[in-house]
């Protein structure tokens, strides 16, 4: 039996402590106070993966008992669960929330939905002027937790937190079998498990891309071990809670080959579009593409290449272009991943994975609008290659929480300046000290896995 050091005993308890901290007392107000603690946790975590990486069940049972030290909070750091809250009680009404705004409803004298009036200004004005843009299988827990608890917030947010932690038992499960099929070590997992912003933004922020992840992750075991017909539903519950996945779509085709494809490809569509019946009405395709639309031409928060463009557009034209950038950046990233698909080496599974992280961090690069939880989806898929930017970025992000800070919900562009550039010199470096196999459109060295 492995011996845990008190080294690692004293990592495990201080980083509770400061999860506790998080979980119960920060405000995202007090950025200071924030960047300490996501140090601290990431610092610990460090420790505790360098030490005890081959200590499986003290890694297990640690990153679990942070999780639960979540589990009666009610988020600090995003007021989005409100809408989740929301919009599972409006369901359970019989209302549609993808045509119904919650503006417009609370205006009704008819209309009954319990602490409606709170959720409506927790929620914020800006979520509360559009339509909902959270797929089926998010509605769905969003339902479960409003039949459960229909009149107490905190008890629907243990709710949610419940699927969450219960998502990354399942994203450890099926993600140490499939690094240990594809020849890596399973502790890599717990790069992700153990990641202070996964534990922080899924766990503690209700936010789902950890159930979008678990069953993506569960998808790419059974694509690895042959049983494509069943990965194409999860990963279409995948792309149901949270719609990402849609990017990765076209570099399964040589993974599969033509006619494994074609089939693979109309299971993924066909489930999506029952997944999608039960909401479907006249207004529901415009209200969810403009809902989508809004995170390309509207909303701008961390972004990079395209603050930089946004800039010479200032100087060139002098607004802000967002409207055309939004709507050509997405138009070239689509042509980009036309083209990994076709021309880039994807046929094993860690080449796959290589093609992801390239794909999502191209879409990310070129975002405008790039919130820590996104990162968390670049952490996973890292584990699976030899690239370790993402983690670097999941600590670096951070300091997007700057904006909370003041009551103009203004950036600092210099910190914003300074996480990007430290994210780019890591990357740099990654691909020089791996001949540029990121690219792997011109990889050939990587032939392991299957």
């Amino acid at each position: 039996m492995i011996q845990t050091s008190n080294q690692a005993k004293f990592c495990a308890v201080c980083s509770g402590l400061i999860y506790l901290y998080v979980a119960y007392f920060l405000e995202r107000t007090d950025f200071i106070a924030l960047l300490f603690s996501f140090a601290f946790l990431f610092f610990f975590a460090y420790q505790l993966l360098q030490y005890q990486k081959a200590n499986y069940n003290f890694l297990i049972g640690i990153s679990f008992l942070f999780r639960l030290l979540f589990i009666f909070s009610l988020p600090h750091l995003s007021q989005d669960f409100y809408r989740f809250i929301w919009d599972g009680r409006l369901v359970l009404q019989g209302f549609n929330p993808y045509t119904n705004l919650p503006n417009d409803l609370i205006l009704n004298p008819n209309f009954k939905l319990p602490q409606a009036a709170e959720l409506i200004r927790a929620m914020g004005g800006l979520s509360a002027s559009h339509f909902s843009n959270y797929p089926p299988i998010n509605q769905l827990f969003f339902i479960a937790a409003g039949y459960i608890s229909s009149h107490s917030i905190l008890v629907a947010t243990v709710v949610l937190r419940t699927v969450i932690i219960a998502a990354d038992i399942g994203t450890l499960y099926f993600g140490s079998k499939l690094l240990h099929n594809i020849g890596l070590e399973k502790h890599r997992i717990f790069w992700f498990i153990l990641n202070p912003l996964v534990v922080i933004e899924c766990t503690g922020n209700l936010h789902f891309e950890g159930v979008m992840l678990f069953f993506f992750t569960w998808s790419l075991y059974l694509i690895h071990t042959d049983k494509w017909r069943l990965a194409a539903v999860i990963l279409a519950l995948s792309i149901s809670t949270k719609l990402l996945p849609i990017l990765l779509l076209p570099l399964f085709f040589q993974k599969l080959g033509w006619k494994k494809s074609i089939v693979f490809y109309a299971i993924v569509i066909g489930t999506n579009v029952v997944l999608f019946a039960p909401f479907f009405s006249a207004d529901l395709v415009s209200n969810y593409t403009n809902t989508i639309g809004l995170w390309f031409t509207n909303f701008e928060f961390n972004a990079s290449i395209y603050y930089i463009i946004r800039a010479i557009g200032y100087y060139q034209k002098g607004y802000n272009i967002i409207q055309s950038t939004g709507q050509i950046m997405p138009v070239l990233v689509v042509i980009f991943i036309v083209i990994q698909a076709f021309l880039g080496k994807n046929k094993t599974t860690i080449e796959l994975f290589n093609a992801f992280l390239l794909v999502l961090s191209i879409y990310f690069f070129t975002s405008t609008t790039v919130h820590p939880w996104y990162i968390i989806n670049l952490v996973l898929i890292a584990v699976f290659t030899k690239f370790k930017f993402p983690l670097v970025w999941s600590l670096l992000v951070v300091v997007s929480y700057y904006a909370y800070s003041n009551a103009a919900f203004k950036e600092n562009f210099w910190l914003i300046g300074v996480e990007y550039l430290l994210v780019f010199l890591v990357l740099i470096n990654e691909m020089k000290e791996k001949t540029f196999t990121f690219f792997s459109i011109f990889n050939s060295k990587n032939k392991k896995g299957s």
